[in-house]
């Protein structure tokens, strides 16, 4: 997969781009990653790349041409179809279904805005995906595109260790993530659920799962209306709200369930 990044501050990915993940699946070979600065492509003496906004108001406005010429090289040798990612508070809500459809991609770029916003031309004919990871405003795109990018190329085959952890991983499912433990098996009174030094691979693969279920009820409910259950599960989770609402009245707080794995 190739990345590019169109931004004004392009030192800011240095050290994302060289760490952690994104730096071994880059050393792999896997990810080819690169932070272009857009004004490079100013049309101007004094390498504007920003201007007022018709109609008058306060800020300033990304002018066009420097984008549109910015990609037009990024994309001038044959290659597929890049992804054009504008990362702005207006786009659709970044999820991880969004990170594996764009993990799918060869070619994905994404333009980082500074200012008040950008001209409409670039939304409208430039682009071919708006993304916002929350609603909050922050100073310039780099941020959010550096979680989209870093979230997306963890599910490219090959950059983590265990294949499967992205599988399991919060969201991947629909479901938040079980709980985790590991040695040792009791720390200053506190011990790991029996059933995880049981051995008994069933019992286990069920416990995570009520786990999870368990977890994304308490803390999400809101994903449980997409997620996948069996009519089974859905029983079990009706139970556990009956439960859990009877704990909030009685003031008492707390998993529902045991560690019986029997979901």
């Amino acid at each position: 997969m190739k990345i590019d990044v169109l931004t004004l501050f392009p030192e800011m990915f240095d050290g994302v781009f060289g760490a952690s993940i994104l730096g071994k699946a880059r050393e792999k070979g896997i990810v080819e990653l690169a932070a272009v600065n857009f004004r490079a492509y100013a049309n101007n003496k004094h390498n504007t790349v920003d201007d007022y906004p018709y109609g008058g108001g306060g800020g300033m406005v990304l002018k066009p041409e420097p984008m549109f010429a910015a990609v037009e090289d990024l994309v001038k040798d044959a290659g597929p179809e890049p992804r054009i990612v504008l990362m702005c508070p207006q786009g659709e809500p970044f999820t991880q279904r969004k990170a594996e459809e764009l993990s799918a991609a060869e070619h994905l770029i994404f333009v980082c805005g500074h200012y008040e916003g950008y001209d409409e031309r670039i939304r409208e004919h430039l682009v071919t995906d708006e993304l916002s990871i929350g609603d909050y405003v922050l100073t310039g795109g780099e941020l959010p595109a550096m979680v989209v990018i870093d979230a997306v190329v963890r599910l490219l085959p090959g950059v983590l260790g265990n294949e499967t952890s992205a599988v399991t991983d919060s969201f991947s499912t629909g479901l938040l993530e079980y709980p985790h433990y590991t040695r040792p098996a009791s720390f200053r009174g506190m011990d790991v659920p029996e059933v995880l030094i049981s051995g008994h691979h069933g019992r286990i693969d069920a416990w995570r799962r009520e786990q999870s279920l368990l977890r994304t009820l308490q803390r999400r409910p809101d994903l449980l209306e997409k997620a996948e259950l069996t009519a089974k599960e859905r029983s079990w989770l009706e139970e556990q709200r009956r439960l859990l609402s009877h704990k909030e009245r009685d003031g008492c707080s707390g998993p529902a369930a045991d560690d019986s794995g029997t979901t």
